[in-house]
């Protein structure tokens, strides 16, 4: 039992590596400040490319969510980030999460957002209309409020899933919260870093999971 403790909650270690796992964790939070609004805008420009007037526009957007859906993200993280340079183009750490998370995470949040411009009946597209608003009007200012208040537990959810992917960028020696804590580990030789970077994924994610019940509760009445 004191060699289990000594392993994974020995807290001298746990307060040596604190700074650096702050550190980690405040990576963490700027990709996510950068990734997740990204995601959004490229979610809302999918949906509206799904439902779009146009044939061709519906094929593209379509084979384009079923890509991104299909490709794991750690995969297309590596692609991006090692691929590339035999292409000549040498992206950061930073940049290539970026870009690997935006196509992954906007193709999910699309078809979120896709889910609830559908649950909005026909009869308020046909109601703005005639109110003399174009189609992008009616879609803006009616439909799309209507439907993000719809799906909003699903778009929180997939949020806390992108919140919890950002923990791959560690293969690409960006140092976020789970690359810090195994440096810390690394050097400690001692697995108590990762339990208190555990801890601080856990602290952060958990009110945001108990909100996203709560949402679900609520709609659902």
């Amino acid at each position: 039992m004191d060699i289990f403790l000594f392993q994974f909650f020995n807290l001298d270690i746990m307060r040596q590596a604190l700074p650096l796992i702050l550190d980690g964790a405040r990576m963490t939070l700027l990709l996510c400040l950068a990734v997740i609004p990204l995601g959004l805008v490229g979610g809302l420009m999918v949906a509206t490319g799904s439902i779009s007037t146009s044939r061709i526009t519906r094929i593209l957007t379509k084979g384009y969510v079923d890509f991104f859906r299909a490709v794991p993200p750690l995969v297309l993280l590596l692609v991006i980030y090692s691929g590339l340079p035999f292409a000549g183009i040498r992206l950061s750490p930073f940049m290539a999460v970026c870009i690997a998370f935006f196509l992954n995470a906007s193709s999910f949040y699309g078809e979120i957002f896709r889910a609830g411009v559908e649950s909005v009946g026909k009869g308020q597209w046909e109601a703005a209309r005639s109110t003399g608003l174009t189609w992008m009007q009616t879609y803006q200012s009616v439909v799309l409020p209507q439907a993000s208040r719809n799906v909003l537990p699903d778009l929180v959810s997939n949020t806390v899933e992108v919140i919890k992917l950002t923990s791959i960028a560690s293969v690409v020696s960006f140092t976020e919260l789970l690359y810090a804590a195994d440096m810390a580990r690394s050097v400690t030789y001692n697995t108590s870093p990762i339990v208190l970077a555990a801890i601080l994924y856990l602290a952060v994610l958990w009110p945001v999971v108990r909100l996203v019940s709560r949402l679900e509760h609520r709609l659902g009445h």
